[in-house]
């Protein structure tokens, strides 16, 4: 039997579409030894150059003008790309999206972020015959996901299928998979060995996220971190910076940060090892940081809300329980307190968790490879000569 290969795009405007995608090719190669996936960050890999530059220039925007970024989610929030803008995003950065799909002859297209989904709709509306399948990646629904070229929309909840069949979508588009998270998320390790691994301490823990940027605002650091770190004698605190080294260091020179139950952290492969000690997480309400959490089992504390996507996941994870918005530093005293006194109700509290957020439906990989399986049909191009060779 030929093996399917599935490509898997994504953008680096924030780490979790990415994280999203390689989650999702984890699981299909886990299920079927007779899948192959290909991970891309479709603009970085045409324009390694120029994209660094767009993505800091994003990073920019939502953590120094949140409001902007707000005004425009909103003002496009029900809105699809237009054709002209569709265009225009392919000729300056997606030109040779099609001479790489030729090269990589997929039997099916999988997008964690909008952008890629639009060029590759665009393609598919020119002749190109590959399904396109696209994983909403977070608790709500942008106008710009939209697009009738897409075979099927695999989302996160029943009120995103909703949103989305309000918005005229057949229902036999869209399938309720949840957001895709890797399966070391599933998987429950020994504590006791794990402190052993990062030199921690049996004692109440809390993880504390600025994303895969690791980024914290000046406000954030002079007094959400400040504070945290004045409980580092009875709380213990995992400090996750991401890919911000720069943060890291400027934090390690602070004497409040140089505390025993302090720990700084950048970046990690592990951070399903380190949610396993923690007790509690305090992170901004990125879609798939949430995911991963509940995936755990872990309360969280969500702060600074980008204005838009995040305020839509930190709503829903509040309506179900699982988290709260920090309106005050008596809110984070409480809940430490909480920890050093009802340590065992917030452990059950914890199982709780994990039972509720388990999906009836189908997994993201289930739904892909039903589809797969539903044909044999090899839908690619022909190989292009013009392009360096791209290996699976």
């Amino acid at each position: 039997m030929r093996k399917k290969r599935i490509l898997i795009l994504s953008e680096g405007f924030g780490k979790g579409h990415t994280q999203a995608a390689h989650a999702l090719a984890a699981q299909l190669r886990q299920s079927s030894p007779n899948l192959i996936t290909r991970v891309l960050e479709l603009g970085a890999f045409l324009h390694p150059t120029l994209a660094p530059w767009v993505f800091s220039a994003y990073r920019r925007t939502v953590t120094l003008q949140p409001k902007l970024y707000g005004v425009l989610y909103r003002n496009q929030y029900k809105k699809s790309l237009n054709s002209l803008a569709s265009l225009v995003l392919h000729r300056m950065f997606y030109a040779r999206s099609k001479a790489i799909i030729q090269q990589l002859r997929p039997d099916l297209i999988v997008c964690t972020h909008p952008f890629p989904s639009i060029i590759v709709s665009r393609l598919k509306r020119a002749g190109l015959d590959v399904p396109l399948f696209t994983v909403i990646t977070d608790y709500d629904v942008h106008g710009t996901w939209i697009n009738p070229a897409v075979d099927k929309y695999l989302v996160s909840t029943p009120p995103v299928r909703d949103n989305l069949l309000d918005r005229g979508v057949a229902e036999s588009r869209i399938e309720v998979t949840g957001i895709p998270v890797h399966p070391d998320f599933r998987l429950n390790y020994s504590k006791e060995l794990i402190r052993q691994e990062f030199g921690l301490k049996a004692m109440p823990t809390v993880m504390v996220m600025g994303g895969g940027w690791g980024i914290f605002k000046k406000e954030e650091k002079e007094e959400l971190l400040t504070h945290l770190a004045n409980w580092s004698k009875d709380i213990q605190l995992l400090i996750c910076l991401g890919t911000n080294e720069k943060a890291r260091r400027q934090l390690l020179m602070e004497e409040a940060f140089r505390q025993p139950n302090v720990h700084l952290i950048g970046y990690t492969h592990e951070i399903s090892k380190l949610m396993d000690i923690s007790d509690l997480l305090i992170t901004k309400p990125g879609g798939m940081t949430c995911t991963e959490a509940i995936a755990k089992g872990i309360p969280m504390l969500f702060y600074s809300p980008i204005p838009g996507q995040e305020e839509k996941n930190c709503d829903y994870f509040q309506e179900l329980g699982f988290g709260q918005r920090i309106t005050s530093l008596d809110m984070i005293d409480h809940w430490f307190k909480l920890l050093m006194e009802q340590y065992p109700e917030l452990a059950e509290r914890r199982s709780s968790i994990r039972k509720q957020q388990a999906l009836d439906s189908k997994s993201c990989a289930e739904a892909i490879k039903d589809y797969l399986a539903l044909t044999d049909k090899r839908a690619y191009l022909h190989a292009s000569s013009k392009t360096p060779l791209i290996h699976w």
